[in-house]
């Protein structure tokens, strides 16, 4: 069946391209949409538009404002649309989409609460002696054209988190939307644009090859870069934009630690969402899991029994729990280290295999080690590898043994133990007594070392977005 074409838009206008682009379905590659397959030169138009718009000086901090507002109104009643264009573009089942879309509600809103209190700071110039009879103060002004590039596992929310901060900010953006999963981010310009008021040439989205996107972060128009992706291509940009704002949301590879006092039935019910959800598609995916040799067995057999429990197949079940993988290959990439696991002495106490249209099923790893590649790289899937420890310091030292550091989690009844973690984990954040998947969209976000350099949240991406300037007068 072949779909309509869903165009870019830039300057608030559809635009095509000589070539176009199928979007598929990466459950059964059914084709969902197709959209243009955008060139350099949409690119250069786009970024164009976007640099007119910022010459022009931005929308006052009100009117920013209320199209925040007005955007909460219209994702709202345009939810299940929505949450059905995710599910059928990233297989995501349409439960968890739902709730993505329901979450971009919160983006939008603590947008339009950054936009209003956005504020520099009085400076306190008679402090020395050259600045008597002076009055200082900053101003928060918008650092220009801003790139986007979001990543496939999040089509709406993900995107909610680089263009509703730009809006705030006074930002025209230049959205390149991941080529896998397009569709939701054309849905949401539109929206924007047609329904909640944005002017148009504030949001341009281009669907351009990945290949092509590479024009758009060398750019020389652009004042700004913001990217979610993996840490090769992140770090690569930030090596090649050396004297603009980059800021990178990189992957991860999440552990929890399950102490001898933890909560077993809370640790086991958020495991096994935080490991599965979305087929484990998402940076902070539980990954690693250590537990208290003292309660390991319990746990092991508690959390077995519930990710077998999980329903496998099409998206678009309410029923589905865990679907495919974003592509084949990435099935591939995954089964593989799930082999390598297994062979270097791991045992599959759950899944392992695959079930209808190639779906991996959701996978459980006891007996993994630290130097397994499955413990060291971001798996980005449905599995969870268990080890046991007997010393805190242990479990601690193998947490903080990885080249990522973006969230991690504890659970444990000790309160100082919590905090002690808190202060010992190498991670850009903490979650006691909860997996470290948990996100709320107002708190800040982001991690450490090849985790990324930022912090999301529309309060702190707004600042991301903005520079500091400063103002002195004489009286």
């Amino acid at each position: 069946m072949t779909t309509e074409l869903t165009p870019m838009r830039i300057d608030g206008r559809a635009v095509t391209a000589a070539e176009e682009t199928v979007v598929r379905s990466p459950y059964d590659g059914h084709e969902v949409g197709r959209v243009p397959t955008g060139t350099a030169e949409d690119i250069d138009r786009a970024v164009a538009v976007a640099l007119e718009r910022h010459r022009g000086g931005a929308l006052p901090a009100h009117e920013r404002a209320e199209i925040l507002d007005r955007a909460v109104g219209v994702l709202a009643s345009h939810q299940e649309e929505l949450a059905q264009s995710i599910s059928a573009e990233a297989a995501k089942p349409i439960s968890t989409a739902r709730i993505e879309a329901s979450r971009s509600l919160d983006t939008f809103r603590f947008a339009a609460v950054a936009a209003r209190t956005l504020t520099g700071e009085v400076i306190p110039m008679e402090a020395s002696a050259p600045g008597v009879g002076k009055l200082g103060f900053t101003l928060r002004v918008p650092v220009g054209v801003l790139a986007a590039i979001s990543p496939f596992n999040f089509p709406l929310n993900l995107v909610a988190h680089k263009v509703a901060p730009a809006i705030a900010a006074g930002c025209p953006t230049v959205l390149k939307p991941a080529s896998t999963t397009p569709l939701t981010a054309l849905l949401l310009a539109r929206l924007l644009e047609d329904e909640a008021g944005l002017p148009a040439g504030w949001l341009n989205v281009v669907t351009v090859p990945g290949r092509v996107a590479d024009h758009l972060v060398t750019h020389p128009d652009v004042g700004a870069i913001s990217f979610t992706g993996s840490p090769e291509v992140g770090w690569n940009i930030r090596a090649r934009a050396p004297r603009i704002r980059v800021g990178l949301e990189l992957g991860n590879n999440a552990p929890v630690i399950v102490h001898h006092d933890a909560d077993l039935e809370r640790a086991v019910a958020a495991t096994t969402v935080g490991g599965y959800s979305y087929s484990g598609q998402t940076c902070i995916a539980v990954q690693r899991v250590y537990v208290h040799d003292a309660v390991a067995d319990e746990f092991l057999d508690r959390f077995s029994a519930a990710v077998g429990a999980l329903v496998t197949g099409d998206p678009a079940d309410p029923a589905t729990n865990v679907s495919a993988l974003i592509s084949s290959a990435e099935t591939d990439r995954v089964a593989e280290l799930v082999t390598a696991a297994t062979a270097d002495g791991a045992t599959a106490v759950v899944g392992g295999d695959r079930g209808e249209h190639g779906v991996l099923r959701p996978t459980v790893l006891d007996g993994v080690t630290d130097d397994m590649t499955v413990c060291r790289s971001e798996v980005f899937g449905p599995v969870v590898g268990v080890q046991r420890y007997t010393d805190v310091e242990t479990a601690f030292a193998s947490a903080n043994d990885s080249r990522y550091g973006l969230q991690a989690g504890i659970f444990t009844a000790d309160l100082s133990l919590g905090l002690e973690a808190a202060h010992r984990l190498d991670y850009g954040g903490v979650c006691v007594n909860e997996v470290p998947t948990f996100r709320a969209d107002q708190m800040p976000y982001g991690g450490i070392k090849d985790s990324g350099n930022t912090k999301e949240g529309p309060a702190w991406a707004v600042r991301e977005m903005t520079e500091e300037r400063m103002v002195v007068i004489q009286r």
